[in-house]
C-alpha cells in the first residue's frame, strides 16, 4: 500500500487516480504524517444475471407455442372432492347480472 502526502496528492490527483485504477492498488493519503483518507480502486463490475446460463441450454421444439394438457379429468388433481366443481360445463340459461347498487339498498 502507498502513502502519499495531501500536498503531493492535490498535485497530482488524476495521475494518482489512473494509477489506482490501473494497478489496483490503494493510496492512503496523509496530514502530518496521520492518514486522512484512503484511495481505493473500484470493484469489478457483477456480471448480469441475464444471459449468464446462455450456452448451458438447449431450446428444443417450438418456444411460443402453448402447452398442449390432457383432459382436466385426466389430472390427479381431478380426483380431489374440492375440484369437482372445476371440471363443470359452464350454466346454460341467461347469464346473470350483478345487481346495482339501488337494488341492493
Amino acid at each position: 500500500m502507498k502513502t502519499m502526502p495531501a500536498g503531493e496528492f492535490k498535485a497530482r490527483c488524476l495521475r494518482v487516480m489512473e494509477e489506482v485504477k490501473k494497478y489496483r492498488t490503494p493510496v492512503v493519503i496523509t496530514k502530518k504524517g496521520k492518514a486522512v483518507a484512503k484511495l481505493v480502486p473500484p470493484d469489478e463490475p457483477r456480471k448480469s444475471v441475464f444471459g449468464c446460463m446462455a450456452d448451458r441450454f438447449t431450446v428444443i421444439g417450438d418456444v411460443e407455442r402453448t402447452a398442449v394438457f390432457p383432459p382436466f379429468e385426466e389430472w390427479d388433481m381431478a380426483r380431489l372432492p374440492w375440484a369437482a366443481n372445476f371440471a363443470r360445463e359452464p350454466r346454460k340459461g341467461k347469464p346473470r347480472r350483478p345487481q346495482s347498487r339501488k337494488a341492493k339498498r
